[in-house]
């Protein structure tokens, strides 16, 4: 029954696509015969595709769990689109009422609604458990299932809840998929899904269309970010931010620069969020400035820029979010800004929590750090992280290796740390190792007694930088692995120790210190036959999309206009023809394209084929004056931090500001509740007796059993104190 030409139909019919993707046709099938499938899809791979297919094919409602509400409400709105009628697809989450989850019951029990999507929340309620088990569940599509695993970047507890509710529901066949995941998260999915013996459909993690960049963060971030947005005018575009002040100073910024704009971010009310992304998916902005923090769950095909602000916390994360860029297979440039303040701050943010969350955040830090300063293929080493070789040396599509770096001979410093590795036999990481051969007598070290070790100080006058650059390459090449489960001591591979029995030459590049870089990138065009009709149909398509309140992607995706705009189709045959545009699709939409396309070929006698300057946000004192306020009214600093959607960092900032200017706070009440009394006036006395308020020469001069806020904090007390 399930025969090629009859699956290639179906595709046809209910998607307008000729031909499957990559593994689609292999997972479609593999659940059509009712077994469990794990399905690894970069972004922009058709992931969607391998569970709706199959529901539409299948007897009863397929049960689709997702963490991402505005992911649901365009999946559901796509195939409403994709469909002749509004009931094939329905969702239950907190954003609808009593009465609209009625009728989506209502529906389902009426045998019309194929794709139920829901999130993990909704589904671990007894009422939506009692109601499931009345229905005729097809399959069960775990989406973004990286959630599972604390090693995944966005854990989500309830996730671990799904196998359990699945089999209480009743038991059929499982499909979990995720763009992003490493071995050890893949396994993490698998064991808490209870599956261990499944079939596994990895596709590659390569997306040949983008084009990765990473550059140094300065003061002129804000000028160089505007001055590539207005190099790309009418293009749409993402900022990742890792604030929600962050977000809304930088959009204010854009406008000012005549760039379309708008925030978009967890401390926003749900209308205003929903509004916003609207107007994005509609083409009404061009760009949507997001917290790294909040998952914008967007399915918009023709994003032509994804830029970091500030670095994510982890290489899953930055892959998931840059790979929102060009999922049309068209144009997708991927900038990402580093600092090692970026670093520093993200490390504050777990301190006080569970040592092994503590040790997975570090280890994740790390590899974020290791892929902004490396100088070799990004692809190469992001395609590594993910469990998958690339063997070509220079991709040709990424700041490294349009601007390559001279390599340098590294063979006997390779020798000295696997040599090192091997004699600590593989239960140590790398600042440890770095550590021995540097000669340093870290605490560490001494404990162990390893400044005894042979090899200890045996490149006491190397680069730190240039060390890690050799362990990260030789992990690359397989002479080294990282022990995941204990948090990263490095190992020797067999391949390392055949290499210490006879070296070989062994040439690495040096680390970037993003100084001087030339950010040179290649430039991709749209191939359009007729780049007039291109125009006049993106056009129409913003009308027809605002009548069906869709956004206009969903009505015809950029390729399809393309195509129609080289080969001129005058009739719902024709247009059928082109690819994504199916019979549905064709009915609902293609009319008013038609009547276009016809126009514009008589008016001009086609023969168709077949017949900066960057201003700047003036500097509001809203905010300080709120702040204020708020500490006069005896405002818990951290309530406060989290009224103005600021991390409890930028709020000391804020302050600091605030008393440095010469303005008396009392936040006596706020360090009654959390500080030591002792320890309160020991730094305050401290500050007394400085020559200077430099807080690193304070935490040294103070030591450890005082934390970098609590030292803020007296600060602040005194300054307000002693000096206004």
């Amino acid at each position: 029954m399930w025969n090629r030409d009859f699956l290639t139909g179906q595709l046809k019919k209910h998607f307008g696509f000729d031909v499957f993707k990559g593994n689609q046709e292999a997972v479609i099938r593999n659940v059509l015969e009712e077994k469990d499938s794990f399905v690894l899809m970069p972004t922009g791979g058709g992931k969607s595709l391998c569970y709706q297919l199959p529901a539409l094919l299948m007897e009863g409602t397929a049960v689709v769990i997702s963490p991402l509400i505005a992911l649901m409400k365009n999946q559901v709105d796509a195939m409403r689109n994709f469909s002749e009628g509004d009931d094939v697809a329905h969702f239950i989450n907190s954003s609808i009422s009593k009465a609209q989850i009625e009728r989506v019951r209502s529906n389902i029990l009426s045998g019309t609604t194929k794709l139920l999507y829901v999130a993990p929340e909704s589904l671990t309620k007894e009422e939506n458990i009692e109601f499931l088990r009345q229905v005729k569940v097809s399959l069960y599509a775990v989406d973004e299932a990286h959630c599972i695993s604390e090693w995944g970047h966005d854990f989500r507890p309830e996730y671990r809840r799904i196998r359990p509710i699945i089999d209480d529901i009743c038991r059929r066949p499982i499909m979990a998929l995720t763009a992003t995941a490493t071995p050890k998260v893949q396994h993490d999915i698998q064991k808490n899904l209870g599956m261990m013996d499944v079939a596994v459909f990895r596709s590659s993690f390569n997306r040949t269309n983008l084009y990765y960049d990473v550059r140094g963060k300065d003061k002129d971030i804000d000028r160089e970010i505007v001055k590539f947005i207005k190099g790309n005018q009418g293009k749409p575009g993402i900022v990742y931010c890792r604030s929600r002040k962050r977000v809304e100073d930088f959009v204010e910024i854009l406008r000012a620069n005549g760039i379309s704009a708008m925030p978009y971010h967890a401390g926003m009310d749900p209308h205003s969020r929903t509004n916003n992304q609207d107007a994005f998916l509609m083409e009404d902005i061009d760009v949507i400035v997001a917290t790294i923090a909040f998952g914008m769950g967007i399915d918009k095909p023709d994003v032509r820029y994804v830029i970091h602000y500030d670095i994510p916390k982890s290489i899953e994360g930055y892959y998931q979010e840059t790979g929102r860029a060009g999922r049309d297979g068209g144009e997708g440039r991927c900038i990402a800004f580093f600092s090692e303040d970026d670093l520093k701050k993200m490390e504050r943010f777990v301190r006080g929590k569970p040592v092994s969350e503590q040790e997975i955040h570090k280890q994740l830090l790390e590899e974020i750090r290791a892929y902004a300063e490396t100088s070799m293929c990004r692809r190469r080493f992001l395609l590594h992280y993910f469990g998958e070789e690339y063997k070509e040396d220079n991709c040709g599509c990424c700041d490294n290796c349009l601007n390559p770096k001279k390599q340098v001979e590294a063979r006997e410093l390779l020798i000295s740390v696997l040599e090192t590795v091997e004699l600590l036999r593989g239960k140590f990481k790398t600042d440890h190792i770095i550590s021995i051969l540097q000669g340093k007598e870290t605490s560490q070290v001494l404990s162990y007694e390893h400044n005894g070790l042979e090899v200890f100080g045996t490149e006491k006058g190397e680069d730190e930088k240039m060390l890690r650059a050799v362990i990260r390459q030789a992990m690359i090449a397989g002479y080294l692995d990282k022990d995941i489960e204990n948090y990263g001591p490095l190992r020797l591979t067999l391949l390392g120790k055949k290499y210490l029995s006879s070296p070989v030459s062994f040439r690495i590049v040096k680390d970037n210190d993003f100084e001087g870089d030339d950010h040179s990138e290649p430039v991709r065009g749209v191939g359009v036959g007729d780049p007039a009709l291109f125009s006049m149909m993106k056009d129409l398509r913003k009308q027809v999309a605002r009548k069906h309140g869709c956004p206009p992607w969903t009505v015809f995706q950029d390729v399809s206009l393309e195509a129609m705009a080289t080969t001129y189709p005058v009739c719902l045959d024709e247009l059928q023809n082109i690819p994504g545009v199916g019979a549905g699709k064709a009915k609902k939409f293609g009319g008013e394209f038609i009547a276009l396309i016809r126009r514009h070929v008589e008016e001009n006698e086609i023969e168709r084929p077949e017949d900066l300057r960057i201003r700047t946000v003036a500097n509001k004192s809203k905010l300080k004056i709120d702040i204020v306020q708020s500490i006069d009214r005896k405002v818990a600093l951290d309530d406060i931090s989290g009224l103005k959607g600021l991390d409890f960092t930028e709020l000391l900032d804020e302050i600091e500001t605030i008393v440095y200017s010469g303005t008396k706070l009392n936040i006596d009440y706020f360090l009654e509740d959390v500080m030591d009394e002792e320890h309160l006036e020991d730094i305050y006395a401290y500050f007394k007796g400085s020559e200077t308020d430099d807080i690193d020469v304070a935490v040294a001069n103070l030591g450890r059993d005082y934390t970098e806020e609590e030292i803020r904090l007296a600060r602040i007390k005194f300054i307000s104190e002693m000096a206004n």
